[in-house]
């Protein structure tokens, strides 16, 4: 059985069962049919799908509020910031950080990452530094380290796997040296599922005094996470893999941190005063909010997390634990179907391989069937390179999925086989 570790998340009582049926009723797109079939969404990796509690917090926005934000005195103004400032609150309870202004808007994981890369980053490293990242990385927790080695002449160093794509914390622990000054690493794989061990990962890096940043893009929305029990220094996810709209992120920094950072932007609102002469720098976290922010995708985002936790996170990673495992069983009986990372700790999502089948024609074939997957190599390149393929078929499922879904996946993948045999 494929589980989430209770030692990378927040202590989590019993699970209460959810309610599908009305859950799936939150989610209007769930009742649309493609080609002719009902919808099986199987691509919740990518992009997750917005409940109806999101889409109406967005159209209240438009309907009943829009203004811009902070500094306004007219009553719309005064309302949009309250939401905004509203959802912040929201995130910062999310992952338990020990202040608001330790939570920065951002468009997503992807800006996260870069900000802290080229702001902190780009100050703090020097020519021979050493920036550790994994083998499993998003493509988006490897450029911009790429980058800003090659703006300092600090080197790249990476974190092998094993057969199964588990983290192998001994070579980790060998590659640590005086030398470290960063260790970005992911939480939980986008392309296999693999949940890392990040509080220890933390815990090793600040032994040789590195700073940590943890992508948490596929980690939020599957199961409780707290910042300060992780002990990370940085922490980023997106919204629109946790149900919100696109378009808006957050980036976790500890106060201290944030303070000694350079603006990473600048431009209205992250100023508290400018002239020819000199700019004074806006507090935290404004001083990384450069111009209009996305107002209502915060908003969004808010609402998400409202309804998030209306369900319960740890009820979520226990039933997304058996979904996954009830996939993985089914899956498996299919002798032509060869899985990708086969961690023992994993989030829901399964990257598998068909002997003699190219997975974009996987993925073809399955949308004539009504069941949308990934295919492809999931921006995560080295990746495919470490376990000899170019590409996987990628079904990441979540709480709104259904065993029968996993069944029509089957179904079609069965099909898929003939077609081409």
């Amino acid at each position: 059985m494929f589980t989430v570790n209770p030692s990378q998340t927040v202590n989590q009582p019993d699970a209460t069962p959810l309610d599908l049926n009305r859950i799936r009723g939150d989610f209007p797109i769930l009742a649309r049919t493609v080609n002719s079939k009902p919808l099986v969404y199987l691509d919740n990796a990518a992009t997750t799908q917005k409940p109806t509690a999101v889409i109406d917090a967005v159209k209240h926005v438009y309907e009943s509020m829009n203004a811009n934000i902070h500094r306004g005195v007219h009553r719309l103004s005064v309302e949009t910031t309250e939401a905004y400032e509203k959802a912040r609150l929201r995130v910062a309870r999310l992952i338990n950080t020990a202040k608001e202004s330790e939570i920065v808007f951002v468009r997503g994981a992807t800006e996260g990452i870069n900000l802290v890369a080229q702001s902190f980053g780009r100050t703090h490293l020097n020519e021979g530094d050493e920036v550790i990242v994994s083998t499993l990385e998003h493509h988006a927790n490897i450029v911009p380290w790429q980058i800003v080695c090659e703006q300092t002449g600090a080197h790249l160093k990476v974190v092998p796997v094993d057969e199964d794509a588990n983290i192998l914390v001994d070579e980790y622990k060998k590659l640590l040296s005086e030398k470290t000054r960063i260790v970005a690493m992911l939480h939980s794989s986008n392309a296999l599922g693999t949940v890392i061990p990040v509080t220890e990962v933390t815990r090793l890096a600040h032994e040789f005094g590195a700073t940590v940043l943890i992508d948490g893009s596929q980690s939020v929305q599957h199961h409780p996470v707290d910042v300060r029990a992780i002990d990370c220094d940085f922490y980023v996810f997106s919204g629109h893999k946790m149900y919100a709209p696109s378009g808006i992120g957050v980036l976790y920094g500890k106060e201290a941190l944030l303070e000694s950072m350079p603006p990473y932007q600048g431009g209205g609102e992250m100023i508290k005063s400018v002239t020819f002469e000199q700019t004074i720098y806006n507090d935290l976290p404004h001083k990384f909010e450069a111009g209009t922010p996305n107002i209502e995708g915060a908003i969004g985002l808010g609402a998400a997390i409202e309804y998030l936790q209306s369900l319960g996170l740890p009820n979520i990673a226990a039933y997304e634990a058996k979904l996954l495992e009830y996939a993985t069983a089914q899956l498996t009986k299919i002798p032509e179907v060869r899985l990708i990372g086969t961690a023992k700790e994993k989030v829901s999502v399964i990257s598998f391989v068909v002997e003699g089948i190219h997975p974009h024609d996987i993925g073809t074939v399955l949308d004539q069937e009504g069941v949308a997957i990934r295919t492809g190599h999931h921006c995560a390149q080295p990746t495919m390179q470490r376990f000899g393929v170019p590409a996987t078929a990628r079904a990441s499922m979540c709480f709104y999925n259904t065993e029968s879904d996993i069944d029509r996946l089957v179904e079609a993948i069965q099909k898929t086989i003939k077609v081409f045999a």
